[in-house]
């Protein structure tokens, strides 16, 4: 077998491009799976579907009549078994889940494995063009268009302030901050409240990091953003 033989060369230098290409924008953004994880996904998938394409080669002691030639099925164990590694990339931090567009991306890789495999090229070149051009628009998106944060709130008076519940909600809608249930905390120095809290705004945490700041019956508080 020739590995200079364009039927094996191409797809296999399209394979590595493509992978690599979106790896290195997945590592750009510090993406659980980067640069070779992606190229070794598409290369993978790629030798692979040339190995099933190209049975006729490699069985050469068996009879060509009874040889059955069926990429389809090594392409649905292919994606079956990329759903296990799409998996280890996804993880949740507080109320944020995060590596779900890495794993698409790697995902998407193993698809234009496939098709590059099976010599596909067209649709293989472009849809490495346009999983660029989403995972850009991601990028843009998340400067660009609003995005709900969530945050633990903890706020700590004065006992002889006496603040109500209904005027620790009051302050944090001032400030632009949803409140979910405020829980209560009491001891002999103080009155503690706390809840989670979501806001679009950055500007809303040094709002109400002023208010807090000034007003003389706070004693402390914290802001924990859940995506820190």
């Amino acid at each position: 077998m020739n590995l200079l033989d364009p039927d094996l060369a191409l797809p296999i230098l399209g394979v590595i491009m493509a992978g690599g290409v979106i790896g290195a924008e997945r590592e750009y953004r510090a993406s659980p799976a980067g640069f070779r994880t992606h190229i070794l996904v598409s290369l993978s998938c790629g030798l692979l579907m040339l190995a099933a394409v190209h049975q006729v080669r490699w069985l050469t002691d068996t009879p060509d009549e009874i040889i059955r030639i069926d990429p389809v099925r090594m392409a649905h164990g292919i994606l079956t078994g990329i759903g296990f590694l799409c998996g280890g990339v996804i993880f949740r931090e507080g109320f944020n889940v995060r590596g779900l567009t890495t794993a698409a991306s790697l995902w998407m890789t193993s698809s234009l494995g496939i098709l590059f495999g099976v010599g596909f090229y067209s649709l293989a070149i472009s849809g490495t063009i346009v999983t660029l051009a989403v995972l850009a628009a991601v990028a843009a998106s998340e400067r660009l268009l609003p995005q709900r944060r969530y945050a633990r709130v903890v706020v700590r008076y004065k006992r002889s302030a006496a603040v109500a519940p209904s005027a620790f909600r009051a302050r944090l809608h001032e400030a632009g901050l949803m409140p979910s249930t405020i829980s209560q905390r009491l001891d002999e120095e103080r009155m503690e409240f706390t809840s989670t809290v979501s806001e679009t705004r950055e500007e809303a945490v040094e709002e109400f990091s002023a208010a807090m700041l000034l007003d003389p019956d706070v004693i402390g508080f914290d802001y924990i953003p859940h995506d820190s």
